[in-house]
């Protein structure tokens, strides 16, 4: 069983062809082109954290294209999930708002909005992230990372994909504390609490 990540495929949402410049003529040649590499990079037996925008002003109802993907299915809501969860959360393995999880002992937060800092950050917890649709590839964001589809080549991305790029990045929130905190202690004076 493989864990994979990914976010923002917005099913059946043709702006989102211009909006992104996706590279597919129609919206049906979108959503057959997601699902086909989908398909092509997940199993039926491995898990799938969809980090939120899994379909959007779509004139199908998101079951159909839940029945057409590998892998267990767990979402992590984003701000276009509103046809998706009233009638359809079920489908589901899960569904979150914010999740933590651990794979090979790694600590993962997972959420569709990107943070600067999350739930153990400085103790080397990644951070992984839709939304944006790949506008931050550049930033520098340490331990955090884009998933969406957008990002990284329309399809899901394993695990071990994103610990090869971790691997490669610096934690920024190493040693930080230690030096931002007496900082702040010397302009706010004695007695304030920081």
């Amino acid at each position: 069983m493989t864990i994979f990540f990914t976010s923002d495929t917005h099913f059946g949402h043709k702006a989102i062809l211009d909006l992104c410049e996706r590279p597919f003529d129609t919206v049906d040649d979108m959503d057959t082109g997601l699902i086909e590499a989908w398909n092509a990079t997940v199993s039926r037996g491995d898990t799938v954290y969809h980090l939120g925008d899994f379909c959007f002003r779509s004139g199908k109802a998101p079951d159909q294209y839940l029945r057409r993907l590998n892998g267990e299915i767990h979402l992590l809501v984003g701000n276009h999930d509103q046809e998706t969860i009233p009638a359809h959360a079920n489908l589901f393995a899960s569904v979150s708002f914010i999740k933590e999880i651990r794979v090979e002992r790694q600590k993962i937060v997972l959420c569709h909005y990107p943070m600067r800092e999350w739930p153990g950050a400085f103790n080397g917890a990644w951070h992984l992230f839709g939304h944006v649709h790949g506008g931050y590839v550049d930033a520098p964001w340490g331990h955090s990372m884009d998933v969406g589809v957008d990002a990284v080549g329309y399809r899901p991305i394993a695990f071990q994909e994103i610990k090869e790029v971790m691997a490669g990045r610096t934690n920024p929130f190493v040693g930080s504390r230690r030096e931002v905190r007496p900082k702040l202690w010397e302009k706010m004076g004695p007695g304030s609490d920081v």
